[in-house]
């Protein structure tokens, strides 16, 4: 174990970092910044969001499909109205996935990069 460690960043890939900070703003409305050259986005609680542009970006398939770009991780939100916040993101340019396995606890959806993020019941987290 390292002492004093802890999670510093969590660095986004994409085609556009503006444009999907400006997403990830209007969805979560986390504090604006620039740290090391790069749009970023701070929570209250210290949780920072890097977005870093890539040239060969390739957005990965959800679900997974053999022989294409995976999902290598993916965001919960915990929202205190599902329905609500899909229809939000939606608004911001997000997109619904067409295979859904969330019933009523949640839906998973589509950032404009490409990238898996779902929208969680509050009520049903531990």
């Amino acid at each position: 174990m390292i002492d004093d460690i802890c999670l510093g960043n969590i660095m986004i890939d994409c085609d556009d970092q503006e444009k999907l900070c400006e997403f990830y703003y209007k969805l979560l409305g986390w504090e604006k910044r620039t740290m090391f050259g790069r749009p970023a986005l701070c929570s209250s609680s210290g949780i920072i969001f890097l977005f870093i542009e890539e040239e060969s970006y390739s957005p990965p398939i959800w679900p997974e499909e053999n022989d294409r770009q995976q999902k290598q991780m993916h965001f919960d939100f915990q929202v205190p109205d599902v329905v609500s916040a899909v229809e939000y993101a939606l608004s911001l340019g997000a997109t619904k996935a067409l295979s859904q396995f969330g019933g009523n606890e949640f839906v998973t959806m589509i950032d404009p990069a490409g990238h898996p993020f779902c929208l969680c019941a509050k009520d049903n987290m531990p």
